[in-house]
């Protein structure tokens, strides 16, 4: 088998040990099997499981079913790996260390594609993005590609209040010419030459008596990109009766092999 595949749920039987998970995964893949016993300790220790080998999957935390299903989708080593959203309502240090796990596989050589709506994990993952929205194609390129063709910087101004909010929009909509995006309180707008209009805007808004409580200058990220190509954020709402997220990223990551 070429392609190993880990589901957006982890799928495997929480009635056996995370060892037994691994040895009957090899068995269903047809592996040679004097081969299945040592990759199963193999994978264990991989994805720093060692201690809970032996313990039933029901005992494990979300973060450790995740790792073992990632295990279990590579016991017969194939080059080819898809993640479908493999740390979607995991912990900030569960994300952490699958992520590290992801980049451990590509550095031994396998190549994995990866599904994510978390553009912050698609930009520390992948070398090559894909930009899905409602099913549609709106993007492709590097990480670093995406974000030039946005802008050199992102404005961010929050606001106190809702009537500070649409008359700081119109504003800052007067000194760039275009319509700030907004969130609630924050208005943002990518520009190439952020800090000099950042100067401008706030000379605008002084002169008008409307105080920002909050100013950023950053460089873009993901979430600027989708934000800008689709008009709302890549985790925002749900498609219209389809319980379909509305965007997301398809990353691939190349490993490289001897």
């Amino acid at each position: 088998m070429r392609i190993g595949l880990a589901g957006q749920f982890a799928a495997v039987d929480p009635n056996l040990t995370g060892r037994e998970n691994l040895r009957l995964m090899g068995r269903l893949a047809q592996v040679e099997p004097s081969y299945i016993p040592p990759r199963a300790d193999e994978l264990l220790a991989s994805f720093d499981l060692v201690d809970a080998g032996d313990r039933p999957v029901r005992t494990y935390s979300g973060g450790m079913r995740r790792r073992l299903d990632v295990a279990a989708s590579l016991v017969q080593k194939p080059p080819v790996l898809f993640l479908d959203e493999p740390t979607t309502g995991l912990d900030l240090q569960s994300r952490q260390a699958l992520w590290t796990t992801i980049r451990n596989l590509v550095k031994e050589g396998t190549t994995v594609i990866l599904t994510t709506q978390y553009l912050e994990e698609a930009d520390q993952l992948a070398d090559d993005l894909v930009v899905i929205d409602h099913g549609r194609i709106i993007a492709k390129g590097t990480a670093g590609e995406l974000k030039r063709n946005l802008g050199g910087t992102v404005i961010e101004l929050t606001m106190g209040d809702g009537s500070d909010v649409d008359k700081a929009a119109s504003l800052v909509g007067a000194v760039t010419g275009a319509v700030p995006e907004r969130q609630g309180a924050l208005l943002r707008m990518p520009s190439p030459d952020g800090s000099h209009l950042l100067t401008q805007m706030l000379r605008r808004l002084d002169d008008e008596g409307v105080q920002p409580t909050g100013v950023a200058l950053r460089e873009p990220s993901l979430d600027d990109v989708f934000l800008a190509l689709t008009g709302h954020a890549a985790e925002d709402e749900q498609s219209q009766g389809s319980g379909e997220p509305n965007g997301q990223a398809n990353g691939r990551k190349k490993g490289r092999r001897s």
